[in-house]
């Protein structure tokens, strides 16, 4: 497998949720009912641990897990007792990542990407190209297909980022990349990829679960 440089003090942020029938995948229930849907959102977030394991093992790359729901007790039941682990806390999705940021920042991490587990097409390729273009930028951007974004890389803390953004809409892609004009920004982007938040967006899990 390709290596990643050696750059020191590299840190990837998951955002997950503990599968908990019922509170998770939440748009999903009316098609998989409340364990099936948990047990997506349980899939998923292996999947995901999976692709950032392979880079692990070859780099010296910090992995944060930041969840809600749950307990700290019960994800490292469940993911294991290699991780970091922390509460995503209050406040809407901004507010939770520029937490996870400003730790990050205050921990010297000097490459930090945040990535989801809604897009089961983010492999550890996509994360090699991310942190390699982090190298060379100041913000790196995966878009997904519905007008959000399923990773942002940085080297320091940029607010601005993640203020006053619509989340969860489609516009959330398209205003980050404004801002970060705005504030010129150097920025790289990564392959856009679909995520899995409604019934008939399944058929994208189901193509990589049955290549997986």
């Amino acid at each position: 497998m390709q290596k990643l440089p050696s750059i020191a003090k590299q840190h990837i942020i998951i955002f997950t949720r503990y599968p908990e029938p019922g509170k998770t995948k939440t748009r999903l229930i009316p098609a998989l009912g409340d364990m099936g849907a948990a047990s997506l959102q349980k899939q998923m977030t292996e999947h995901t641990l999976s692709q950032v394991r392979k880079l692990t093992t070859t780099s010296a790359i910090t992995v944060e897990v930041r969840f809600s729901g749950g307990s700290c007790e019960l994800m490292q039941n469940w993911l294991g007792l290699d991780l970091l682990y922390k509460n995503q806390g209050e406040g809407d999705l901004g507010q939770r990542m520029m937490r996870s940021l400003t730790d990050a920042f205050a921990n010297n991490c000097e490459q930090v990407i945040i990535i989801g587990t809604d897009c089961p097409g983010l492999d550890c390729q996509i994360l090699i190209s991310a942190l390699e273009k982090l190298q060379g930028c100041e913000l790196v951007l995966g878009p997904a297909i519905d007008g959000g974004y399923y990773l942002i890389g940085l080297r320091q803390l940029v607010p601005e980022l993640f203020s006053n953004i619509p989340w969860g809409t489609a516009q959330v892609f398209s205003q980050t990349v404004e801002i970060a004009q705005k504030l010129n920004l150097s920025s790289a982007y990564l392959s856009s990829l679909a995520d899995v938040d409604r019934p008939e967006d399944l058929i994208v899990w189901q193509q990589i679960a049955t290549a997986y």
